[in-house]
């Protein structure tokens, strides 16, 4: 009579142009009744369709009826889940030139943990927490796996180990002064009436030099980025003062270059003007009115000589150059 208190019924629904298998994930906590419907349509002749059912890959004999209406072709199979070894998966299969197959897969709830790894510190204390969701298991269970070997934990270790809401919809193990020893792999187990179902968490237990590591790498990678950059500076700084002070040496030696270009072109003229001109500006000049107009002085009679041609003018009159 409690069985008949829990029936559940199932549907799929397949065409004859379905061409991947049809599936239906079902979770059963509890044994109860199942019945199990499929519908195919087809535009061809439902007498040629072949109908049977499978559990995996086992003909099933009984249990399982057919209908056909216009053209559609109906399976229907009933059955009790009471034990883990009914779980599975059950198949409906139309066989016309083709097989169409509809899968019904049953198994208990699955649990919820850490997908990531739970990292650490030594001496810390951490809770692993796994989760049921909508559903109550009779027991859990954790172990610690070494390798290919499950370990279980919170029995013999009292002391480090606890474990809570063993009854409920989720357990958490406490695990304290953790050390390296502890890492590794950690499973809970909940324990259903149909079966058995598992979870995995990574543990990673970290000693503290491990971040130090990471802060002196990182702090390293600083200082030697400050120290490139300070030294291309420098050598910024050192080129662009030797720039300069090329820059500024070629000017002096461009200025060096001009005086001594303006001498030798002065130089022959100077001798020139005194050889020749001053003879013949003495010898028309009477006298002489000394007027400055720059590099010239005009004469008495209104034309200009040059200040050096006056100078020898007045050397040849007065037998002495003036100041």
């Amino acid at each position: 009579m409690q069985l008949l208190q829990h029936l559940f019924l199932f549907s799929l629904w397949l065409t004859e142009h379905s061409n991947v298998p049809v599936e239906k994930n079902i979770t059963l906590e509890r044994p109860s009744n199942i019945e199990l419907k499929c519908q195919f349509t087809t535009s061809g002749d439902l007498n040629s369709v072949n109908v049977t059912w499978k559990k995996g890959d086992e003909l099933l004999e009984n249990n399982y009826l057919i209908n056909a209406t216009g053209s559609i072709l109906y399976t229907q199979y009933m059955f009790t889940i009471i034990n883990s070894k009914q779980m599975g998966s059950y198949s409906c299969i139309f066989e016309e030139e083709k097989e169409r197959r509809g899968t019904f897969n049953f198994k208990v709830p699955e649990l919820h943990g850490k997908n990531k790894p739970l990292i650490t510190y030594v001496g810390d204390t951490t809770v692993l927490l796994c989760r049921c969701q909508d559903c109550f298991p009779l027991n859990w269970t954790w172990y610690s796996s070494n390798g290919s070997v499950q370990v279980p934990v919170g029995v013999q270790m009292n002391d480090k180990y606890v474990v809570s809401g063993t009854n409920a919809n989720e357990t958490r193990l406490k695990i304290m002064q953790l050390s390296e020893e502890d890492q590794g792999s950690y499973w809970c187990q909940a324990i259903f009436q149909l079966g058995k179902s598992e979870e995995h968490i990574q543990l990673v237990v970290l000693s503290y030099l491990v971040p130090l590591k990471v802060f002196l790498a990182i702090a390293a990678e600083v200082v030697l980025l400050v120290a490139i950059i300070l030294l291309c500076e420098v050598y910024t700084k050192k080129k662009e003062k030797h720039q300069d002070e090329g820059k500024e040496f070629e000017q002096i030696e461009q200025l060096k270059s001009d005086d001594s270009n303006g001498i030798e072109n002065n130089a022959p003229r100077h001798r020139k003007n005194i050889g020749v001109e001053p003879l013949r500006s003495c010898h028309v000049e009477q006298e002489i009115e000394v007027v400055d107009q720059g590099s010239r002085i005009r004469s008495g009679r209104g034309q200009f000589v040059a200040r050096e041609h006056l100078a020898a003018c007045m050397y040849k009159r007065d037998g002495h150059l003036p100041l």
